[in-house]
């Protein structure tokens, strides 16, 4: 049978997919790098130190281009939508998603961490810590609050926010003119055409930087594995270990429990997106993959009010992967000093990290300050015994971005089922038929 591009575009993609090389897939190719990166890592750890620029600079680059991306990308779909209720409808839908899948993060991480009782036998002594080691952290975290965080979205310019990369304030002002420009009806589509084509140039930077992304993965994950080495992830592996194997069973189990009753499959749902998540695994920074996630999603069939709204909220009110971690490393801190904690503890600890998860994120070493913030709620726990965590940080944050990009990810797709703003029938042909970088429009 005869199939033209006509009558059925997204059989000819999903030919044109199946005939690419493998070795000319992206994640195919960041799998090598990070095996590449690890092996040169191990081997020549002190050059493989000095690869951390490269890393560092593929993440500038891509951050340039986020703040613009969500700026265009929500006042287009808000203004075309011109519906005040419906963009409410959704931001509560995705503030209540947001509320549950990371209390039940949180609760996840708690239970894991009260069987498998990870740190038991350290025996360590707080007398021999130095607070100095997590001072920077401590500071961080006394400026760290629920109202400082809310009255942070709001920026003291329009402008400010671009300039430093701010997430929230980006959305504030987006939403803002988004509605502006719905209500303004005709008079506004001038500059929803402009800034619609806008997002079409900023996209296409964002294809062109992903070239480097299989190099940028290799010197990253050569710099972790050169600087920390596999001898200190041997020593406190356990940790490791869990917080891995209860960050993946949360996403195929709870995560992928919320996909199916949106009529997602969630492994359909990982294979889609698994360039971005193997990306930010090796970068350990999940920011990064905003943009491509979002074109995706829109590609999936998922309104771009709600990809615009969704994903970019959810990466300071849905930190799955950050919640996880910090319930098993305030346990893990308990058990290592001999401390037991009651039930009623854990359950304010839970209580505050409701909030401090939230307080401290877009703060640089948002996991630590986070729980800087928490740990005085617990005399018994010193805070000084975060030094303890330090020097495997780093490969726990590629499982917390991972885990935090998949999160929002599975938020859009099930935030926009609850809100009637997914298209099932091209989703279903999109996933199943995997992706494909789509070409530039022909002028």
């Amino acid at each position: 049978m005869t199939v033209t591009t006509a009558d059925r575009p997204e059989a000819i993609a999903s030919l044109v997919a199946k005939a690419t090389p493998i070795f000319a897939k992206l994640y195919i190719q960041v799998l090598i790098a990070v095996g590449l990166g690890a092996l040169l890592g191990a081997l020549v750890p002190n050059f493989a130190q000095n690869l951390k620029p490269f890393g560092d600079a593929f993440i500038r680059a891509i951050r340039v281009v986020i703040a613009p991306i969500i700026f265009t990308t929500i006042v287009v779909g808000i203004a075309k939508m011109g519906d005040i209720r419906r963009v409410a409808n959704v931001g509560i839908k995705a503030l209540i998603y947001f509320e549950v899948a990371s209390t039940l993060a949180l609760i996840s991480g708690m239970i894991v961490g009260n069987v498998w009782k990870i740190g038991s036998g350290i025996n360590a002594n707080p007398a021999t810590f130095d607070p100095k080691m997590v001072e920077t952290y401590a500071k961080s975290a006394k400026a760290v609050n629920l109202t400082d965080f809310l009255l942070a979205i709001i920026p003291t310019s329009f402008a400010e926010p671009f300039v430093n990369g701010d997430i929230l304030p980006v959305l504030f002002i987006a939403v803002l003119l988004g509605l502006a420009l719905s209500i303004a009806g005709e008079r506004g589509r001038p500059v929803v055409t402009l800034l619609d084509a806008a997002s079409v140039g900023l996209f296409g930077m964002v294809r062109i930087i992903m070239l480097v992304a299989p190099l940028a993965a290799l010197c990253a994950m050569a710099f972790t594995v050169g600087k920390y080495g596999l001898k200190t992830l041997v020593d406190l592996g356990q940790l490791v270990a869990s917080i891995y194997l209860v960050s993946v069973l949360f996403v195929l189990i709870v995560l992928g429990g919320f996909l199916h009753l949106a009529g997602f499959r969630v492994l359909t749902v990982l294979n889609y997106f698994k360039d971005e998540i193997l990306f930010v695994f090796a970068a350990t920074s999940a920011e990064t993959m905003m943009p491509r996630s979002i074109q995706k999603l829109e590609q999936v069939g998922v309104s771009r009010e709600v990809v615009g709204l969704v994903m970019p909220g959810g990466f300071s009110f849905n930190m799955d992967g950050t919640a996880i971690y910090m319930t098993m490393a305030v346990l893990f801190l308990a058990h290592a000093f001999n401390v037991e904690l009651s039930l009623w503890q854990q359950l304010t600890v839970l209580f505050v990290m409701l909030f401090t998860s939230k307080g401290a994120a877009g703060v640089t070493g948002g996991g630590f300050v986070a729980l800087a913030a928490t740990l005085p709620v617990l005399d018994a726990v010193p805070i000084a015994g975060l030094a303890l965590l330090l020097a495997v940080d780093r490969f726990m944050a590629e499982i917390r971005a991972a885990t935090n990009l998949t999160s929002n990810i599975i938020a859009t797709l099930v935030v926009g089922r609850w809100a009637g703003a997914v298209d099932m029938v091209r989703a279903r042909r999109e996933l199943e038929a995997g992706f494909v970088e789509p070409s530039a429009p022909a002028a």
